[in-house]
């Protein structure tokens, strides 16, 4: 394995439990798949859909996401929201991960012996 792919192997390790939390927040107002594609994309979260969409639906059968179908348009949509235990649970992930980052700001620079 490169040093880019091991790097690659890292960062997607590294994202994967952020994009959790990102779509817990970015649901609080209703949305469906594809628009929520897009802003996280937009907002710096590099999700590609055959992540998402099982995501979506993990995330629902645990509780965290109602859903519901749109049909008023020529093409249904189903838009997701982030229900109520969903919403504790963004605020936990919110409050761990920035003590993580204090935490990472503590540690000594990287590459500095």
């Amino acid at each position: 394995m490169s040093e880019t792919e091991a790097l690659e192997t890292h960062l997607q390790e590294l994202r994967r439990g952020t994009v959790v939390l990102a779509c817990l927040r970015l649901l609080e107002q209703p949305g469906y798949g594809y628009g929520l594609l897009e802003d996280l994309q937009a907002r710096g979260f590099d999700t590609d859909a055959n992540t998402l969409y099982p995501l979506l639906r993990r995330l629902e059968k645990q509780g965290h996401l109602t859903s519901e179908w749109n049909t008023d348009e020529a093409r249904p949509r189903k838009f997701y929201r982030t229900s109520p235990a969903g919403a504790r649970l963004a605020a936990a992930l919110t409050e761990d991960f920035r003590a993580i980052a204090a935490a990472i700001d503590g540690l000594p620079a990287a590459g500095n012996d």
